[in-house]
């Protein structure tokens, strides 16, 4: 059982070696969206515990303009926006005293208590990061009075260089 539990360890690991690139959703990382009305949209961008939060927020305005443009729109408007925060601790000893320096560990806010119920006394933290939006898209210029106004050519010009799209080695 220790070996099994150790080779998935190690398996879960490698697969997670690099920041989420910006993709359509891959095992549960990645972008999505899904229309609400006409002009309306909910965007979302996940990472894996290795994408910073900024990365995440990047990626997300970065696909509400691809998308607005590709609605043949110009700008977009943030409507609703927020950034959901998930940590879990590993490596810590654990109500099952932990196997080979690995412990049990689970998403939940502090190091005392996760959602398994099972106790954790110490650890690693690894966080990851899923932000969402529900966009409002249009045509025409961007009101200059709208602060929540993204104009979608500018932030594809402006966050484009920062984006990493994936590679064979990186496509997860």
């Amino acid at each position: 059982m220790r070996k099994v539990f150790l080779l998935s360890a190690v398996l879960l690991l490698a697969a997670c070696g690099s920041p989420t690139p910006y993709q359509p959703a891959l095992d549960g990382y990645g972008f999505q969206e899904q229309q609400i009305e006409g002009n309306r949209y909910r965007v979302s961008f996940s990472g894996n515990s290795l994408t910073p939060r900024a990365t995440v927020e990047d990626y997300l305005l970065y696909r509400a303009a691809e998308l607005t443009l590709a609605q043949g729109a110009d700008f977009f408007i943030l409507a609703d926006r927020d950034t959901e925060t998930s940590t879990r601790y590993y490596g810590g000893t654990t109500g099952f005293g932990g196997f080979g320096g690995f412990g049990f560990g689970g998403y939940g806010r502090s190091r005392s208590s996760v959602f398994t119920g099972v106790s954790v006394d110490s650890g690693e933290p690894s966080t990851r990061y899923h932000a969402y939006a529900d966009i409002v898209i249009y045509g025409g210029e961007k009101p200059n009075n709208e602060a929540k106004a993204y104009d979608a050519r500018d932030v594809i010009a402006r966050l484009g260089p920062r984006i990493r799209r994936p590679t064979d080695e990186t496509a997860k």
